[in-house]
């Protein structure tokens, strides 16, 4: 039987009663006591109502059924353990004891621990997050990577006791064996999803080419369970850090027809570990075989390759003509050029010879030259005297019929003016005849430098000679010259030169046709 505490010792029952007299804070304390004692322990079931946590951290909730309610309060070291997150209308299981408060006479229950009640509540939870995450874009099939083909590291994240690691390692070993790196963590109860997300995110932050090599691939598997079992795979956390990983993962979660919410936000689900270990490697057997079919096709395409291009130089080949045949031609023309090679020279030397001749034959004599030029210039003389005498006379009559115009007019109408130009007029006469004189003159001196550059001295000084026979007569064609005729070279400043004409033009007396030696052919 509890035994309630009595009242304070100095408090006297009240005239005409024996009951004891208590204050309220002992009534409360009292009340306090035995509330804790009597329900130290409980585990009590209800519904979520009104959830609410505070900036301290602390969580305030009611629970209720259908005929009353309890107020409940969970402290913030406990709400982080609690695994879930109540919500409006979610049918809990906690457990805890009661208290009460005082301040406002009321009786609650400090929340130790809590739990959903039943797999319907459980699976109703799980399809709202489902959702909310889905909004998200966190299960999206853009966000999906592919696994790569033969990854040289696989990280497996799951328990190092289960059955699941070796089932993974044996099936890794018959196909292709691969370097494993495990990160153990506990894959059921409390604690257990804040260690898988670690685990993921620990994978991911391992730099390239460190101390511990980062993986291609990553598996995260767990063997079969019930709902709550499988809890720690379908927490919020789980499935943000699949989500948040740059590394291909592969979910690997229960049996087959166990889902869970990791599955969604994985880049690929299989439905067994074994299944998993699968999906991440090839057969090396299949592989080999593959690689030993390709190197067989890849010998019958070339080996095809080479007869198909023999065959067609070979009928190239056929296509082409005698190589004899096509150097007889060739020698033939290289011969035909050689000897009109060697006929060129001569050849050119002639062409020269006679082009020379028709230009020596064209070119007049210094003397007729001279002739003309002193023609033409006493000409010109003779009419620039004329032109000047006839210009002088016509002038001077110009101004004396001027002068007589001016005279005959009256007085009165000449005037000044009149009497003005008519000085003008006798003061430029003389200055246009003089004038007209000198322009006369200069072109006199022009034409008598023109006739000493084409004067017969001037033209042997630019290193011309004449050439005279024995008569003195200049020779100006030296086709009737016979060889020895002796000829006169007459060069500048009166100087000349006697000289024969030479055989073949001045060539070299011709040689004896030289005796070709035996066994010598022509090339020709």
């Amino acid at each position: 039987m509890t035994q309630y505490p009595g009242p304070d010792t100095d408090s006297a029952p009240a005239a005409g009663s024996n009951l004891p007299e208590y204050t309220v804070s002992e009534l409360s304390a009292a009340l306090k006591r035995t509330v804790e004692d009597a329900y130290g322990f409980v585990r009590l079931r209800g519904e979520v109502s009104q959830p609410k946590r505070v900036s301290s951290g602390h969580l305030y909730l009611r629970l209720k059924d259908d005929k009353a309610v309890i107020d409940g309060v969970c402290w913030r070291g406990t709400v982080d353990r609690l695994g879930i997150r109540p919500e409006d209308g979610m049918e809990v299981v906690v457990t805890g004891r009661l208290t009460t408060y005082a301040a406002r006479s009321q009786y609650q229950i400090v929340i130790e621990s809590m739990a959903l009640a039943g797999e319907g509540a459980l699976l109703k939870l799980l399809e709202e997050r489902r959702r909310r995450l889905a909004a998200e874009g966190l299960f999206d099939a853009e966000r999906k990577r592919p696994l790569p083909y033969l990854p040289d590291v696989i990280g497996v994240v799951t328990s190092p006791t289960g059955a699941v690691i070796r089932d993974i390692l044996h099936r890794l070993a018959d196909r292709f064996p691969r370097h494993v790196l495990l990160w153990p963590v506990a894959v059921q109860g409390d604690g257990a999803a804040g260690q898988i997300a670690e685990a993921i995110a620990g994978f991911n932050a391992l730099p390239s080419g460190g101390p511990v090599p980062r993986p291609d691939v990553l598996i995260v598997a767990r063997g079969g369970g019930s709902l709550e079992d499988l809890m720690p795979f379908n927490e919020e956390a789980v499935v943000r850090a699949v989500a948040a990983g740059t590394i291909p993962l592969i979910s690997a979660v229960g049996h087959e027809t166990d889902t869970t919410l990791i599955d969604h936000a994985a880049d690929r689900r299989a439905p067994t570990p074994t299944a998993a270990a699968e999906m991440a490697v090839p057969v090396k057997a299949e592989l080999a075989a593959t690689l030993l079919d390709l190197e067989r096709r890849r010998l019958t395409a070339l080996v095809r390759s080479v007869a198909e291009r023999r065959h067609r130089v070979e009928g190239l080949g056929r296509g082409l003509g005698d190589p004899a045949r096509l150097l007889e031609a060739a020698f033939q023309r290289l011969d035909d050029r050689a000897e009109r090679l060697a006929r060129a020279p001569q050849t050119l030397v002639d062409r020269a010879r006679a082009r020379l001749a028709q230009l020596a034959a064209a070119l007049r004599h210094p003397r007729q030259t001279l002739a003309d030029n002193r023609r033409r210039l006493g000409a010109a003389g003779e009419r620039l005297s004329a032109a000047g005498t006839l210009h002088i006379v016509r002038q001077r009559q110009r101004y004396q019929g001027v002068a007589a115009r001016l005279t005959a007019q009256p007085l009165v109408r000449a005037g000044t003016e009149r009497r003005s130009r008519l000085a003008d007029l006798d003061h430029r006469l003389p200055i246009a005849t003089r004038r007209i004189a000198a322009a006369m003159a200069d072109r006199l001196a022009g034409l008598a430098r023109l006739l000493e550059t084409v004067s017969v001295d001037q033209v042997l000084k630019r290193g011309f000679v004449l050439v005279r026979d024995r008569d003195g007569k200049l020779v100006l064609d030296p086709s009737p010259l016979k060889p020895g005729a002796p000829l006169t070279l007459g060069f500048h400043g009166g100087r000349s030169v006697p000289v024969k004409v030479a055989d073949r033009d001045g060539g070299p007396p011709p040689r004896p046709p030289r005796k070709p030696e035996p066994g010598q052919g022509s090339l020709f």
